[in-house]
Parts: structure tokens; sequence; C-alpha cells
């Protein structure tokens, strides 16, 4: 069994960005909302998951706020033309046949790395739709992150790529599970998290590679032979200590909807009004073809793909 894991403001990001200049006759921008439903259409053909959510972020976990006070403050305003369709959007994802998945003041990593736990306990393969790069901890045994991006594909003609423990190992140079470790190091400028400076990706990895992790480092710093980068480290000590509980995955919070309760199962007949109000008339035909296909008369079913 396979459970796909949508991180929604990511995707919500990225058809925004992607598609430009799209607006129904009423002059209502829609080309989120349009890039959303295209790209989550696309997942479930590509990967036919048995169960499958959006997760979406509820507002910042008090334990990385209180750590770095500035955690996320640099990042701007959302486009005033993207915010009047997040309505629109979480009201379609139920109509695709998606769950919505939040929890108060916790982040979407979060609960897709506890949804991730349970799903494995369970025997399901699990796979992460995202381009958050804590997540990358979670790759192998399993798990796979989903994308679309060109540098990660294994040829131009592929639809996607799944990436798992050999093309993290690849691009980051660590495995999975120093993911967290390395970000400890580097920081995260997405995020507002200052790294040690002067340490970039390259020296982090041969550090972490070369003396076993960063509980090593973190016990006896004078175990790093460049006198420069020893003391960079050693002067930076409490705040690799920070990042590392910043980066640190919640693996075990309350599930707010069980597992198996993650089904996909369209409600066509509103998603196909949902989609004629906005005037996708093309997808709108593709949703009805399926819908009729299917035998459905006003019911629900579940996913043709």
């Amino acid at each position: 069994m396979r459970l796909l894991l949508i991180d929604g403001y990511y995707y919500v990001y990225r058809s925004f960005f992607a598609i430009r200049g799209l607006s129904n006759s009423r002059g209502e921008p829609t080309n989120a909302i349009y890039g959303f439903i295209k790209t989550v259409r696309k997942m479930l053909k590509d990967l036919a998951p048995d169960f499958a959510a959006v997760v979406w972020d509820e507002g910042l976990p008090e334990r990385r706020t209180q750590l770095q006070p500035r955690y996320k403050q640099q990042r701007a305003e959302m486009p005033s033309d993207l915010a009047i369709q997040l309505d629109a959007i979480h009201d379609i994802v139920p109509l695709i046949g998606l769950p919505s998945l939040s929890i108060p003041s916790t982040e979407a990593d979060d609960l897709m790395a506890s949804y991730t736990v349970a799903a494995r306990a369970l025997g399901h393969e699990v796979i992460l739709a995202t381009n958050d790069k804590d997540l990358f901890q979670l790759t192998g045994d399993g798990v796979w992150v989903y994308s679309t991006n060109k540098a990660d594909l294994a040829s131009p003609s592929d639809p996607h790529a799944l990436l798992g423990e050999a093309a993290v190992l690849k691009k980051w140079g660590v495995p999975p599970p120093m993911i967290g470790d390395i970000l400890a190091l580097i920081g995260d400028s997405v995020d507002n998290i200052p790294g040690v400076p002067g340490v970039g990706l390259k020296t982090a990895a041969t550090l972490l590679v070369r003396h076993g992790g960063l509980d090593r480092l973190l016990e006896n710093p004078n175990a790093i032979a460049n006198e420069k980068l020893r003391e960079k480290f050693r002067a930076a000590l409490d705040l690799v200590r920070q990042n590392r509980e910043m980066v640190r995955l919640d693996l075990d919070l309350p599930l707010p909807v069980p597992i198996d309760r993650l089904k996909i199962v369209p409600r066509y007949p509103e998603w196909i009004t949902a989609m004629e109000k906005c005037e996708f008339k093309g997808l709108t035909d593709e949703v009805r073809a399926e819908s009729e296909k299917l035998g459905l008369k006003g019911g629900q079913g579940e996913f043709l793909f």
C-alpha cells in the first residue's frame, strides 16, 4: 500500500508562480487554483497511491520560535492575488478526493514526518511531495521524495523522480540520517536559520563523513584538523546545537485522521461545479469524462487512475 503526502503550501506557491495571468471572466485570478488541481492530478496519475492527503502549515511550533525568534520572519507576505485564491483551493481539495490535514501551531513537515513513521509501521510505502529539506532525513526504507524538478530527473523524458537514499547521498554528500546534521552546520536561509560562518555544503559534508556525524564533532571539536575551521566550529557550538533542535522533526504527533481513512474518493459533481465557476473548460471536460467513464450520476467514486 502506498501513501502520498502533499505539502500544500509549497505546491500552492509553485502553481501561482508557474502560471501567470490566468483569470475568469469576472476578473478573479485563478492561476494558483488551476495549477494546483493540475499538479495534484498529475501526482495521482504518476504514483497511483492507495491513500493520499494534502498537509498544511498551521502556525509555527513554540519550540522553534523560542529557540530562534527570527525563525521564518524574513518571509514576504503572501501576494494578494494568491491569498484570495486560498479559500477556493481549500474548498476544492476534498472535492478532488483528498483529506486536508493540519494541527494548530504545527508545520506541515512535522505532521508529514509523523504520518510517515506511522505508515511505515504498518508496512506502507510513503511518497512525500515536497521541497522541504528537513524531510530528506526520512528517505530510504520505503520512503521517497517526489520531484519534477529538471535537476532531479534521470532523463528529460522522465515525468518525475522518486528521490531515495542514493539520490540524497549524491545531492548532499551524506546519507539521509545526516541531513539534520548538515542543516545544523550550514543553516537554512529559506527558514532564516543561520549556519556556521564560512561553512558550506561541501565542507559540512566532508566534516560529517570524516568524523562520523555531528555528535562526534560536538563531543570533540578539537578533532577538526584545520585550525581556522576548528575555531569557527568552536565559536558556533551553541548555534549548532540550537540548529539541530530547529531541524529536528516531530515523529509522534497525534494523527488528525487515521491512515486508513485517507482513501481517495472524489466528489465529482461538486468538483465539476467548482471548476465551472472558475471557468476551467478543458479541465472540467476531462474530469466530467472521468466521472462518466466511472458511471457516476451524482455520487462519489474512487479515483480513476
